[in-house]
């Protein structure tokens, strides 16, 4: 296989042909999404749309919307970006909101508005609390380790927000509540109706993330889809995030963070008037924010428009109804939970599902993987056409074949897991984590992970800390 030279801080530039030479080459061996064989990461309109989209990013892509004074192209392009989604998510009229790097800034920046909303609201509080559902989204997690708020999660019912649950822990440090419209793992949507008459009774605010539902579901309501109500109509929505970068098919980082009013969003921003730079003042946690995912973002939705983006939600919902009557139909799988969207969520009371998953990976097929329970998580769009779920089903009973064939690969695993499930119990919390480390036993593959996901099941939560963040390390460096 070629090799690219030593990395070193190059002493001359390279020709434009030899630096796409290399590029193309490193590009080679990443997921061919176009294919239709990957669920997941990247969002594909079609090429006539894809054209229009790449041609805006372009078209901006040297320019920076920190400053609004210098281009009011990017400050009026962004603000009609959050105008046309509020439209989609019916916001009343002093609706606002900006424009973000993706979903987890705006989750970010959701709960950042939460803490500093709070301290004026709350001036003796102590820590902030923030009540999160266990199927929300972990950037709720993050951000709140960032910005020093507890999250305090709660677990699920069947699958999607236990509101009962959720209401025994408000006190009087909780300052937002959270729901997803729908939940990434299993594409279910919570009670956001039930959390919203919470969060009016208790007046705290409720976030929806609607990061990955939220160029589907207003578009299925429209279709005609039975879906509970998610979005501004409910009085005690406060905020919602909203990604365009998804199955707004816009160009990556574009997400929108709304809210209910302007005054909220306020709390947003940070200020610094006493630089000697000068005054300084930053909508969002970037500082330098690229106009052209803003202008591609711009641009997809009026490209798309609603006459599009509802051909494009039919397809995709075409193509998962189809899936999902599929599944129905083979003894060894079933769903978890009946999805509200184009999310699926696959296990196997009978066979090893991240066996099955290694050999799908095999046959050249790319998705997540679940736990708690054990599944497979697709994530369907309108690349994926009719014969690309019958031909993932056809292959998808193969595996299923393998999965229940005897192996010795098999049986080794089995041995590892069994063998690692005992000595984990045998040894101090932390010793396994510092062997894996030493040896590099438990390594990420993108075809086998089986072995890895039963070890993980079996590992106390410290060591699994640690050994996810050796493997991030890992997976992070030039080491061969």
């Amino acid at each position: 296989m070629k090799k690219l030279n030593k990395i070193g801080f190059p002493s001359k530039g390279r020709s434009s042909e030899q630096v796409l030479n290399d590029l193309n080459f490193l590009k080679n061996s990443d997921v061919n999404w176009k294919s239709g064989k990957s669920f997941g990461y990247v969002y594909y309109p079609g090429e006539e749309y894809a054209k229009t989209i790449n041609e805006a990013y372009n078209l901006f892509f040297h320019d920076n919307a920190l400053n609004p004074q210098l281009f009011p192209s990017l400050r009026k392009l962004e603000a009609e970006v959050v105008a046309m989604v509020n439209h989609l998510f019916n916001a009343p009229a002093n609706a606002s909101g900006c424009m973000t790097s993706g979903g987890t800034e705006s989750i970010l920046l959701a709960l950042k508005t939460a803490r500093d909303y709070s301290k004026t609201t709350r001036p003796f509080m102590d820590v902030p609390e923030v009540i999160v559902p266990a199927s929300a989204h972990p950037a709720f997690l993050k951000g709140a380790n960032y910005f020093g708020l507890k999250a305090v999660v709660v677990p699920t019912i069947d699958l999607v927000a236990d509101v009962s649950k959720i209401k025994e822990k408000i006190n009087n440090n909780t300052v937002m509540i959270v729901g997803s419209a729908p939940s990434f793992p299993h594409g279910l949507i919570d009670p956001i109706e039930e959390l919203s008459n919470l969060a009016l009774e208790k007046n705290i605010l409720l976030h929806v993330d609607c990061c990955i539902g939220g160029f589907m579901l207003p578009f299925m309501n429209k279709l005609g889809w039975d879906l509970p109500c998610f979005d501004f109509k409910l009085k005690g929505v406060t905020s919602i995030s909203v990604d365009v970068h998804k199955y707004g098919y816009a160009a990556k980082g574009a997400s929108v963070i709304l809210y209910r009013n302007r005054s909220l969003r306020k709390f947003q921003f940070s200020i610094y008037t006493k630089w000697s730079g000068g005054v300084y003042g930053s909508t969002t946690m970037l500082g330098t924010k690229p106009g052209g995912s803003i202008a591609a973002a711009w641009a997809a939705i009026n490209t798309i428009g609603e006459n599009g983006y509802l051909k494009l939600v039919q397809k995709t919902m075409d193509s998962t109804n189809l899936l999902l009557e599929k599944i129905n139909e083979i003894p060894e799988l079933s769903t978890i939970g009946s999805p509200s969207m184009s999310l699926v969520a696959i296990q196997s009371k009978s066979i090893d599902i991240h066996e099955l998953a290694d050999n799908m990976n095999i046959k050249g097929w790319s998705f997540d993987r679940l736990q708690h329970p054990s599944g497979i998580h697709l994530t369907i769009s309108q690349v994926h056409s009719v014969e690309i779920i019958e031909a993932f089903i056809k292959d998808l009973k193969w595996s299923i074949s393998k999965v229940k064939s005897f192996s010795v690969s098999k049986k080794m695993h089995r041995f590892q897991v069994s063998t690692l499930k005992l000595v984990s119990k045998l040894l101090p919390e932390g010793s396994i984590s510092k062997i894996q480390k030493r040896f590099a036993s438990i390594d990420p593959s993108p075809k086998r992970s089986a072995v890895m996901y039963g070890m993980l099941g079996v590992l106390p939560d410290k060591d699994l800390d640690r050994i996810v963040k050796n493997l991030l390390d890992k997976l992070n460096s030039l080491d061969d």
